[in-house]
């Protein structure tokens, strides 16, 4: 039995609670929702997949996106909630080892976007936001610290994980890179009526940084559309599209966007990976959705 699941904090919860329910010791398997989608990831019978889309092969299936529902039968549990972590959490409430409920809590409102202005801006006030901003799988393999992360939620309380070395070392790194992707909001981000649209395709790599910093710099728009080159694969761009978490105006579905160039995601946030001159075509008719803001 092996959990696969996507490196983001829902999907790093998700790996917690499992392996504490069922006692698994195996490694996780940590793969991107485009894995599935393209046919690449290697799904065994056995397999739980958390957080991701369904695959046919797998023995146990939790999600909770809008555009990853099916009409197959399955095992596990799919419904659109806050996080894939609260659906494992419900369905395996009594068996396991410790109490979970406050960082299913925090995670529901994490992967919701459902954070303040103050935590936004000085995420060290609330340590599960902290902790979550350390979560980048755009920094490329890193699942020694996943993994860690795995193993330090099962086993420590929120004030020893933030004083683990590596944690705490990557606590600092982010608040100081936060203050240098600002700067590259700033002078990479445009407004188009009421969506900032965010265009990083110029430089050689693409900042990351904290996803709702955006909001706090342009405070008029409700959505942001995000663009940068895919460095793995070349002539192809990722696009990310987002709402406004404080100016919650917005009511067009992002993941019904996303998912018209073979993504996905929820109502309020979406992604996806495609051919560049497929989305040169396409990006003012995009934007020019979000700006009419009617539901689709």
């Amino acid at each position: 039995m092996r959990i696969v699941t996507r490196p983001d904090f829902d999907g790093i919860v998700c790996a917690a609670l499992l392996k504490d329910a069922l006692n698994i010791d195996k490694p996780v398997l940590w793969i991107e929702p485009g894995e599935i989608n393209n046919g690449t990831a290697r799904i065994k019978k056995g397999d739980i997949l958390a957080n991701l889309p369904f695959h046919k092969n797998c023995s146990l299936w939790f999600d909770h996106h809008y555009t990853n529902s099916i009409q197959d039968d399955f095992k596990g549990e799919f419904r659109i909630a806050p996080s894939a972590a609260g659906i494992i959490h419900n369905y395996y409430l009594k068996k396991f080892t410790k109490n979970y409920s406050k960082l299913v809590r925090e995670t529901d409102r994490i992967d919701s976007a459902r954070l303040t202005l103050e935590e936004v801006l000085r995420p060290v006030g609330n340590p599960y936001v902290m902790l979550s901003f350390t979560i980048n799988s755009r920094m490329g393999d890193d699942h020694l610290y996943w993994d860690r992360i795995v193993e330090l939620l099962r086993n420590e309380d929120m004030e020893d994980i933030l004083n683990d070395k590596e944690v705490s070392k990557r606590v600092e790194a982010e608040i100081e890179n936060d203050r240098k992707y600002k700067e590259y909001l700033q002078k990479y981000t445009g407004v188009e009526g009421n969506v900032s649209v965010t265009d990083f395709r110029k430089l050689d790599f693409s900042p990351s940084g904290n996803r709702f910093l955006v909001f706090s710099l342009f405070p008029d728009t409700y959505a942001n559309l995000k663009i940068r080159n895919n460095n793995m694969e070349k002539g192809k761009v990722i696009l990310s599209i987002g709402h406004s978490i404080f100016n919650r105006k917005c009511r067009v579905h992002c993941g019904k966007i996303t998912a018209r160039f073979g993504g996905g995601g929820h109502f309020g946030a979406g992604s996806c990976c495609c051919e560049s001159k497929i989305f040169d075509k396409s990006v003012e008719s995009i934007i020019s959705v979000l700006n009419k803001n009617v539901e689709i």
